[in-house]
């Protein structure tokens, strides 16, 4: 059906749009998500008397250099999702083989940004940083958001496309 490929197009498209956005939006505003990866990273918001401090960073190169990651992933995985929308696009009425194996960047897209929002932020940042503790630097909801619309899609894209029928 080619109404399940335009979707699978769209849905692409709109994950691209959200990671380079984010990517975007976190360089030209620097400061304003540095300043939540600095205290996720000192754990100054956690709960008084954590014994888990032990785990905080205080080195504003390692701050930086954890941003960087992140944007970098979050700018990788806008990019997969970005070409991957591209070439489904590009194969929109190709034989069902063909629309299928150009799906590889989305899955590598959603893969880059799983190991961001999962393990960076819910693993690393929520459990290793105790980022759940805080009130004000807790971005686990947020990242929880998006990784899961990620693997939603991830699980459509891959779903068997049907050969077009000819109208």
């Amino acid at each position: 059906m080619i109404a399940t490929r335009y979707a699978k197009i769209v849905m692409t498209f709109g994950l691209a749009l959200f990671g380079l956005l984010v990517a975007f939006d976190n360089i030209i505003d620097y400061g304003s998500n540095f300043a939540f990866v600095q205290h996720v990273l000192t754990m100054d918001t956690t709960f008084p008397g954590n014994v888990l401090m032990w785990r905080a960073i205080s080195s504003p190169i390692l701050h930086h250099a954890g941003y960087w990651l992140i944007i970098v992933a979050e700018g990788l995985t806008g990019l997969g999702f970005l070409i991957c929308s591209y070439r489904l696009l590009r194969r929109l009425h190709a034989p069902a083989r063909d629309f299928h194996r150009v799906k590889s960047l989305g899955v590598i897209a959603a893969a880059i940004g799983f190991v961001n929002w999962f393990i960076g932020f819910m693993v690393i940042g929520g459990e290793w940083f105790a980022m759940w503790q805080s009130q004000i630097w807790n971005g686990q909801e947020g990242a929880f958001r998006f990784y899961m619309t990620m693997m939603v899609v991830l699980i459509f894209l891959l779903q068997k496309d049907d050969e077009l029928t000819p109208s």
